[in-house]
C-alpha cells in the first residue's frame, strides 16, 4: 500500500519506510504542504494512496464521505519520527490489509 504522509509527520518517513511502503510520498513532495485537509483527501483518493496522519479530521472525512482513501491515524501524542517509523513497521500487516477491507476505512495505531 502506498502512503501519503500528512504535514504533521516528518518527510523523512518516506525514505525511512521505503522498504515496506514503496511509492509513498509526503504532502510537501506533491505540492500539498499547505493544503486543506479536503485537498489532501482528494489527492489521496485520486492517486490510490492511504493518508497517514495524526489529525482526527481525516477520520471524520472518512465517516462523512466513505473511502477510499483509507486513513492510518497515528493516535500518539508527542513522539519521535523513530517512534512512528517503528509503529508503522510493527503494524505493516494491518496497514496493508486495510486496502482490501471493504468495511474499514480508518485504522488507528497506538
Amino acid at each position: 500500500m502506498n502512503l501519503l504522509f500528512d504535514q504533521n509527520l516528518s518527510p523523512r518517513l518516506v525514505d525511512r519506510l521505503e522498504d515496506p511502503y514503496p511509492g509513498s510520498v509526503h504532502v510537501a513532495e506533491v505540492g500539498l504542504g499547505r493544503a486543506l485537509d479536503r485537498e489532501i483527501w482528494e489527492y489521496a483518493r485520486e492517486h490510490g494512496l492511504a493518508v497517514v496522519t495524526k489529525d482526527a479530521d481525516f477520520g471524520e472525512l472518512s465517516t462523512l464521505h466513505g473511502f477510499p482513501p483509507n486513513v492510518v491515524w497515528i493516535r500518539r501524542g508527542n513522539c519521535t519520527t523513530q517512534n512512528i517509523e517503528d509503529l508503522l513497521r510493527r503494524r505493516e500487516d494491518a496497514v496493508k490489509q486495510l486496502r482490501n477491507d471493504e468495511e474499514t476505512g480508518v485504522i488507528e495505531l497506538y
